[in-house]
C-alpha cells in the first residue's frame, strides 16, 4: 500500500470524527493495544487518529506528501568536532532504524515511556543535509549545485543561530507526546555525533476538528495552501521531486526543503479592516475564494477589472505576486506549521509560520518567487523573515537501508 493511498483512507475515516471512528483502525495498532494484549485485557481500541501509521520506507521520504499533522518539530544539528563521514553514516543508520520503529508504533530499547500509551498517530520523520554537511564530511564533490546558499533578500532579518545546519530533521504527528517522543529519541541518539543547532515547534489544526477535510488556516486567519501543486497534477512529480535519473545520483527521487521562520505582525494585521486584509491577499477570508469569484479552488482571474478599469486583484496582492503565471511557472509544495513562542518585550505575539517549501530545484521554485515577493508584495508589511535554511532531502530508504546511504557509502 502506498503512502498516498494509505493516508487518503485516513482522511476519509477522520472526517467521520474521532469518536465515531473508534475501532476503525488503519495501519499499525500498537501502544495501548499492545498493552491490552500483554495483560489479557481487551480494553478500548485506539481511534483512527492514534492507530494510523505512515510507512518509513519507499521511493520518497515521508513528511513531504503526507497530509499535514497537528504537531511538528523542526531541528537542525551540527556535527561535533572530529565526527567524520563514517560517524555521520553511523548516525543516519541509527536515526533511520529508530524512525522506522517509531513510525510503526514500536518502542526502542532505551524508550523513555513518554508516548507509551499511544499508537503511531501518523508520525513521520524526514532527514536532510545542509550545505555545510559536505564540508564537515569531506564530501564537497558530491554537493548538489541546487544546494548553493539562498541569495540574500531585502526583507530578510535573519538570525544566523537559528538558520542553516549540517543535518535537519522534520517530525510530524497527530499527537503532541508522540511528536516530542520522536524528537527526544533522535536527539539522544545523536549525542556523541551531532549537537542541536536550533529547534522549532509548530502546530496545525487537528484532524477531525472540522466537519469535512479543509485547507488549513494560518495565524492571520487566512486559508493557506489553496494553490499548492496536487499529486494528481501531471507535473507534480517534476515540480517536487528530483527525477530518478537526476543529478547527483544520490538525490534521485529526493527533494529540496526551504525552511523559513516567518514572524507575523499580528497586532498590525488584526487592526486592519476585513476589506483591506482581503485586498492584501486577493482572496476572501471566509472561504479562501479569489476576489474574482467562485470557490476556494476556482482559478484566480488575474485579468478581471472593476468597472473603473482597476484590477479586481491588486497589482501587489499576494495571490498575484505568487501565482505561477507571474513567475515563469515557478511553483513549490508548501507544507508549513504555525508557531507561537509567547510574547515579545513590547507585548506583541512572537508567532507566525514555520514555512517549509518542497521543490525539485530551489533555483526554479522558491528563489524566483521570493525575489518577486521582495520587489512588491502587500503582505510583506505584516511579516518578518527571521530564520532561513535549505536542505537536500534524499529519496526514501528501502528495507534494510538508511536515508543517505547512497551518498555516505557511494
Amino acid at each position: 500500500m502506498t503512502e498516498r493511498t494509505h493516508l487518503s483512507r485516513r482522511r476519509l475515516l477522520t472526517a467521520a470524527g474521532t469518536a465515531g471512528a473508534a475501532g476503525l483502525a488503519v495501519g499499525t495498532t500498537t501502544g495501548a493495544l499492545a498493552h491490552s494484549a500483554a495483560t489479557d485485557d481487551p480494553g478500548p481500541a485506539l481511534t483512527t487518529l492514534g492507530s494510523t501509521a505512515v510507512p518509513f520506507h519507499g521511493d520518497h521520504q515521508p513528511g513531504i506528501t503526507t497530509p499535514m499533522q497537528a504537531h511538528g518539530h523542526l531541528a537542525a544539528f551540527d556535527l561535533v568536532p572530529g565526527a567524520d563521514r563514517r560517524a555521520a553514516a553511523a548516525l543516519l543508520r541509527r536515526w533511520s532504524t529508530l524512525a522506522a520503529e517509531l513510525m510503526a508504533g514500536g518502542r526502542p530499547e532505551t524508550d523513555t515511556g513518554v508516548s507509551h500509551d499511544a499508537g503511531p498517530a501518523s508520525l513521520s520523520v524526514t532527514f536532510g543535509f545542509g550545505h555545510s554537511f559536505f564540508d564537515a564530511t569531506g564530501l564537497t564533490t558530491a554537493r548538489p549545485a541546487a544546494l548553493e546558499p539562498l541569495p540574500a533578500f531585502s526583507a530578510d532579518e535573519l538570525d544566523p543561530a537559528r538558520s542553516n545546519g549540517d543535518l535537519w530533521i522534520q517530525i510530524g504527528a497527530d499527537d503532541a507526546l508522540v511528536a516530542f517522543h520522536a524528537l527526544r529519541t533522535l536527539q539522544r541518539a545523536a549525542a556523541e555525533t551531532a549537537a542541536v543547532r536550533w529547534q522549532m515547534t509548530g502546530f496545525n489544526r487537528s484532524p477531525g476538528a472540522t466537519a469535512r477535510p479543509m485547507t488549513a488556516r494560518n495565524l492571520m486567519g487566512q486559508v493557506d495552501g489553496t494553490n499548492n501543486p496536487r499529486p494528481e497534477d501531471d507535473d507534480f512529480e517534476a515540480r517536487v521531486f528530483v527525477p530518478a535519473n537526476g543529478e547527483p545520483a544520490w538525490m534521485a527521487r529526493g527533494s529540496y526543503a526551504v525552511v523559513r521562520r516567518i514572524r507575523m505582525l499580528l497586532d498590525d494585521w488584526e487592526n486592519r479592516s476585513l476589506d483591506e486584509q482581503e485586498r492584501v491577499i486577493g482572496r476572501r477570508k471566509s472561504d479562501g475564494a479569489p476576489l474574482t469569484g467562485g470557490e476556494e479552488t476556482t482559478p484566480v482571474d488575474l485579468a478581471a477589472t472593476h468597472p473603473d478599469g482597476t484590477g479586481v486583484i491588486a497589482a501587489n496582492a499576494h495571490v498575484r505576486v505568487t501565482a505561477p503565471e507571474s513567475n515563469g511557472g515557478a511553483a513549490m509544495l508548501r507544507r508549513p506549521f504555525s508557531y507561537s513562542d509567547g510574547f515579545r518585550d513590547d507585548g506583541a505575539p512572537d508567532a507566525g509560520l514555520l514555512f517549509i517549501a518542497w521543490q525539485a530545484d530551489p533555483l526554479r521554485g522558491f528563489v524566483p518567487v521570493q525575489r518577486k515577493l521582495d520587489r512588491g508584495d502587500a503582505l510583506s508589511e505584516f511579516i518578518r523573515h527571521e530564520a532561513s535554511a535549505l536542505f537536500a532531502v534524499p529519496g526514501g530508504a528501502r528495507e534494510g537501508e538508511y536515508v543517505g546511504q547512497a551518498l555516505l557509502e557511494g
